[in-house]
């Protein structure tokens, strides 16, 4: 066993709504230990903000049109960070040797080599005086890989520990839907091999969003509600697949949007695009036992949908006693150990670079 390494690692994702902050011990390999789990929410004002500028960076040359605008809510988020991780310092008591620092993402099409997530790490570095870790996607882009998922190499350890300890069996599938859903499927012998599936939350959210004054559907309940429109799923499922399939490994809310829903009630809306988001997932489950985890496992209508259409059990992760609300945040710490000591975090099986490659720039500013 080496030498053991506290981090701190923290994730906003394609939601928007708030930060996860996770402290894990490991040795970047075998070992490791969750200390700790928090959650920071945004306010509603800085969520605006960010969907805003997201809104507004649908291709490329948007990131220099609003460069400005980026710059200044970059720093915003930044201190968001900060404030919570001199929090958790101050109430935790927790020796931390480094922060895994994974920033907003507002674009990110692996098909020209770009991605952006937003986040100083040197500003981070500074106001907290500890080592950060951030920008983890861009070395894997350059290996020829699509710079998600990256989060499958924690996974993988996951699923290795507990199947020691007899708690689950393999092969199995860590299925996260967060905006985008996601899958790390891991077999008898250990070979891992992940891919973004598909929409997640991000369709039905943004329907809510633009059609009512809730931000998601909880429990799946207006879907719930509704009826579907075959016509227009139909019509729609086709388009879908074949913008998947062209993408291959990696996502983004960008890729998708609920135009096809145009003129539909909320509830009918709602149970149409779910149906879809159910279908689209449900397709890449193979005959495996599923463990599922992020914000999406909680609409409970979502989660019935996609059981109804396989034959394998889903089942919550955190019957494992792991919170499925924060393996991202868990796995950016683990990430940021294993890039501190120049270990791998993505695989070609992962993100299709050419050759395991580590990632992350490290930054010391204090």
């Amino acid at each position: 066993m080496g030498k053991i390494y506290t981090a701190l690692g923290l994730m906003s994702g394609t939601s928007m709504d708030g930060v996860d902050a996770s402290i894990i011990k490991s040795d970047g390999d075998r070992e490791y230990s969750i200390k700790m789990d928090k959650y920071f929410e945004y306010g509603g004002e800085l969520r605006q903000k960010l969907i805003n500028i997201r809104k507004k960076v649908l291709v490329v040359d948007d990131l220099k049109t609003h460069s400005d605008g980026i710059k200044s809510l970059e720093k915003e988020i930044t201190l968001f960070h900060a404030n919570a991780v001199n929090k958790i310092l101050e109430t935790s008591k927790i020796e931390i040797d480094l922060l895994g620092f994974h920033g907003q993402t507002i674009f990110h099409d692996p098909s020209i080599n770009i991605t952006k997530q937003m986040g100083d790490g040197n500003m981070l570095s500074q106001l907290t005086k500890k080592l950060v870790v951030y920008d983890f996607r861009q070395n894997d882009l350059k290996n020829g890989g699509q710079g998600a998922p990256l989060a499958p190499i924690y996974h993988y350890l996951l699923v290795k520990t507990f199947n020691e300890k007899g708690k689950i069996k393999v092969p199995t599938i860590i299925l996260n839907i967060g905006g985008i859903a996601n899958i790390t499927s891991i077999n008898e012998s250990y070979k891992m091999t992940s891919m973004d599936v598909g929409p997640g939350n991000c369709l039905i959210d943004k329907w809510i969003m633009s059609n009512s004054n809730k931000s998601f559907d909880n429990n799946g309940d207006i879907a719930k509600s509704g009826k579907v429109d075959k016509f227009i799923l139909e019509q729609t499922i086709d388009n879908f697949y074949y913008n998947i399939d062209s993408k291959k490994r990696s996502l983004d809310i960008n890729d998708f949007d609920i135009s096809f829903a145009k003129g539909l009630s909320l509830e009918d809306g709602a149970a149409t695009i779910t149906e879809l988001t159910a279908e689209i997932i449900s397709k890449k489950l193979l005959d495996k036992d599923i463990y599922v985890c992020g914000g999406g496992r909680k609409n409970k209508y979502l989660i019935d949908l996609i059981q109804s259409k396989i034959k394998n059990k889903i089942l919550q992760i955190d019957n494992l006693g792991i919170d499925g609300n924060h393996i991202e945040s868990q796995a950016f710490a683990y990430l940021a150990i294993r890039s501190y000591l120049k270990l791998p975090i993505s695989f070609p099986e992962t993100t299709g670079c050419k050759k395991p490659c580590t990632g992350g720039i490290l930054v010391k500013n204090y």
